[in-house]
């Protein structure tokens, strides 16, 4: 199989690209990949560095809108894991073009060449954002989507046309819709980054309101293999959530990362709440779990543990990016 990963140097595409090159999973293995990324503050060369010197791997740089160069790309390969998109929901807020143009017109761009050189899969990555706020419960596939941030107003957008173009075109997609990731590599604007190299350095952490809002966390090797399931064993036109199974308050991951740093309540600032601000995400991975035997593996607690230290002992790699994005107490 030769493979496009599109936005691989990201957080979470980086770590699919490492892993299938490393034959994690125990799941079929690509021949080659094709890692294309745009580089933008959030994509980072350095995070393949472990994978660099494998022949099996090309790295591209370049934007998922330029359709010349994605149709050079595409000819080559057999299937797509499209990862690429703006992803913080902040950065929405305050100015949604990009999204709409990297996550909407970015992925139309892509589906239009793969329906023009006839991939054999194309697996469309999303978030359980794109369902909206849940009070109890969990969502199944099923669920209608009601976005409530520019962000995942954008990625529900790029659902549905992965969805036409299956519907229309018989483009052969699958969507996958996962819960909030973490784990190593990612960039330090997220939660636990943020809060972890925050508290390292003696900076006090923001709290969204009373931080009673619910994420379910994923670890990022989890959610990495659940895609790489639906790529080499999920039905076409079909859409799979993807869950860790742990559902925590702001408040009380909050206190798990104080007391993972030696930190106390003090560090703590409360700040005005997040315009919109979703209160609880749930996904239902009946569907993974039954098809493709998806299950998360990795426990919070030794995920979490294992991030703390990653992100203690690699200072080298988040020092430089928060200084440049300005990023802080």
């Amino acid at each position: 199989m030769k493979l496009l990963v599109t936005g691989g140097a990201g957080f979470i595409g980086s770590h699919y690209v490492r892993s299938v090159l490393s034959g994690a999973w125990g799941l079929d293995a690509p021949d080659r990949v094709v890692m294309l990324d745009k580089l933008t503050y959030a994509g980072n060369i350095e995070n393949l560095a472990p994978v660099r010197d494998d022949e099996r791997l090309e790295v591209v740089v370049g934007d998922i809108l330029d359709r010349e160069l994605v149709d050079k790309l595409m000819v080559e390969v057999d299937a797509v894991v499209h990862f690429a998109a703006e992803s913080h929901v902040d950065r929405s807020i305050l100015g949604a073009r990009d999204f709409v143009m990297t996550n909407v017109v970015g992925t139309q761009t892509l589906l239009d060449s793969a329906l023009a050189h006839g991939v054999d899969k194309f697996v469309h990555v999303s978030t359980d954002e794109v369902y909206g706020s849940i009070l109890e419960g969990s969502w199944d596939e099923n669920e209608p989507l009601l976005p409530n941030s520019p962000y995942s107003a954008s990625k529900a957008s790029s659902d549905l046309l992965a969805r036409a173009y299956f519907r229309t075109h018989g483009v052969p997609v699958c969507i996958t819709r996962c819960s909030n990731n973490y784990g190593p590599y990612q960039f330090p604007e997220k939660v636990i980054p943020l809060f972890v190299t925050n508290l390292i350095d003696g900076l006090n952490v923001p709290l969204y309101g009373e931080g009673t809002n619910v994420r379910d966390w994923l670890h990022v090797d989890d959610h990495c293999r659940g895609i790489h399931l639906v790529l080499t064993k999920g039905r076409v036109g079909e859409t799979y959530n993807i869950g860790g199974g742990t559902e925590l308050t702001n408040k009380e991951l909050t206190g798990l990362l104080l007391d993972a740093t030696g930190t106390g309540w003090d560090r703590v600032e409360k700040v005005t709440d997040r315009l919109g601000h979703d209160l609880r995400y749930s996904v239902d991975i009946t569907k993974i779990t039954e098809e493709l035997g998806y299950r998360p593996e990795v426990s919070f607690a030794q995920g979490l543990a294992d991030t703390v230290a990653w992100y203690r002992d690699n200072r080298a790699w988040w020092e430089a990016l928060k200084a440049r994005a300005a990023l802080g107490g």
